[in-house]
Parts: C-alpha cells; sequence; structure tokens
C-alpha cells in the first residue's frame, strides 16, 4: 500500500496494528506516522521500528492519507477539535475508540468528512486479529475496500452497522482477555498435577486455536463439536458436568453482557 497513515496516541492497540502491519509487509514503515504527547515514546518506537514520528499532531495530519485515532476514548473530541482545521476532505480518519460514535466525531470535523469505527483486538500482533469496520456515508466503496486491505493484512474483519459495536467489543475486542484467563487457569490445573508451566500453556493455547480453527472451517455448530469429543462415560463428560454444575455458561454471557452494558455507558 502506498498511502501514508499516522497514529495519534500509542498504546497497546497501536503497537499491536503498527507491529501487524510491519509484519504482513502490507506498508512500508517509511510510510507510517507516529504521534504522541508522551514524547519519549515517539522517538523510542520511531528507532524501534524505522518509521517517521512528529512533533506535533498538527503537523501529523498534514503528512498522512490515513489517521488513526488511537487515543484514550475521554480525550478523542478534544485531539479532533485541536486537529480539525487541518482535516481534509480527501483524509480518511479512523477511530479505534469505545463509545466514541461516528455523530461525535461528526460533530467535531463535519459530516462530509470520511470517517470509519474500527474495532480491533489485542491479537492483530501476530496477524490474528478480529476487526469490525463501519464507515460514514462520505466513503466510497474503493476507500471502505482500502481500510479492509489494511485490517485483513492483519487478521480478519467484518463491515457492521455501527449500532452491533457494542456487541463487537463484548465477543472480539475484549475476548482476548477472557481467553487468556481460561488459559492461564487450565494451566494453572496441569501445574497442580505436576507438569511445567511452559508445557501447560503451549498445550492448552494450541487446543484453543485448533478448536477456534475447526468451528471457523467446518462450520458446524458448537455443541455438535463439542458433542463429537465427548464419549460415553468418559473423562470429556465429566469436565463437561463440572462446567455445568458451576454455571459455567451463565458466567460467560454474564461477563460478556457487562462488557456490553459498559460499551453503552461510555456512548
Amino acid at each position: 500500500m502506498k498511502k501514508k497513515i499516522g497514529f495519534i496516541g500509542i498504546g497497546t492497540i497501536a503497537k499491536a496494528i503498527i507491529e501487524g502491519l510491519l509484519k504482513s509487509k502490507h506498508i512500508l514503515s517509511s510510510n507510517i506516522w507516529i504521534y504522541d504527547h508522551k514524547l519519549n515514546i515517539n522517538k523510542e518506537l520511531s528507532t524501534k521500528y524505522n518509521i517517521n514520528y512528529s512533533e506535533s499532531d498538527k503537523y501529523l495530519i498534514q503528512e498522512i492519507d490515513i489517521l488513526f485515532l488511537t487515543t484514550k476514548p475521554n480525550i478523542i473530541l478534544k485531539v479532533l477539535q485541536n486537529i480539525a482545521e487541518n482535516v481534509n476532505k480527501e483524509k480518511i480518519i479512523v477511530s479505534v475508540a469505545a463509545g466514541i460514535t461516528i455523530n461525535k466525531i461528526e460533530s467535531v470535523i463535519g459530516s462530509d468528512n470520511k470517517i470509519v469505527r474500527v474495532m480491533p483486538n489485542i491479537a492483530s500482533l501476530v496477524c490474528e486479529g478480529m476487526t469490525s469496520i463501519t464507515p460514514n456515508k462520505s466513503l466510497n466503496k474503493t476507500e471502505i475496500n482500502l481500510i479492509v486491505s489494511i485490517f485483513e493484512s492483519i487478521g480478519k474483519t467484518v463491515i457492521i452497522n455501527e449500532n452491533l459495536i457494542h456487541s463487537v467489543i463484548g465477543i472480539s475486542s475484549s475476548a482476548p482477555a477472557y481467553v487468556f484467563m481460561f488459559i492461564e487457569a487450565m494451566a494453572d490445573s496441569a501445574v497442580l498435577s505436576g507438569m511445567t508451566y511452559p508445557e501447560a500453556y503451549k498445550l492448552a493455547a494450541q487446543a484453543l486455536k485448533g478448536s477456534a480453527q475447526m468451528l471457523l472451517e467446518i462450520k458446524k455448530h458448537p455443541g455438535e463439536l463439542k458433542n463429537m469429543v465427548c464419549s460415553p462415560g468418559g473423562t470429556t463428560i465429566e469436565a463437561i458436568k463440572i462446567l455445568e454444575e458451576k454455571k459455567f455458561r451463565s458466567a460467560i454471557i454474564e461477563a460478556v453482557q457487562q462488557c456490553i452494558k459498559k460499551s453503552k455507558k461510555l456512548s
């Protein structure tokens, strides 16, 4: 990709996207610009990734074609106000901020500007991310495909209506945290039985990765795939029994619903 892209606000997700893009070789490092109010971060990452850094957000927006707003949600509108006069209709503004609607962004820079809300997850770091993409009406099909291509270089994408973003946050953006917690718990159990942590993490992580791949490729109902593993009177169904008794599913449903609720509150 020959377009120049820039990031304002360099946190975990920004780093994951940048590293993922560089690993995928979808964009040259010379076409990536960054700016963070913590100036030491700019210089540190510029050296680490061989990318450009700007001394100000206003200068950065003049240098790039696509801007990723990866600041904390509570300051994103202030950032937009600061650069609004430098945003023109040719630039694409990509917001990664949970809780900040397209309408809120349009209220600052205008509805005739090209705005996209995206919800990636941290797995973008290893080019296995999942990103929802929601463009406003100012983008044409070619521009939407361009944004899709960026995120498909670091994982999978889905174009959704904005009213579904809260659910995306609950089951995709935040999901790696649940999965890491699940793997940690399984590993602790294995270590209790005498296994080392490195062995346990490898076994548990690959089991989850393979199971997810089965679901994506075989495309059977998860319950049907679960039944394929459970032999009559066997070890797996015994484990399933305990999970059901401990309300495993209910806990997950409640946790995701609370995540969705919090996302809506932020909006």
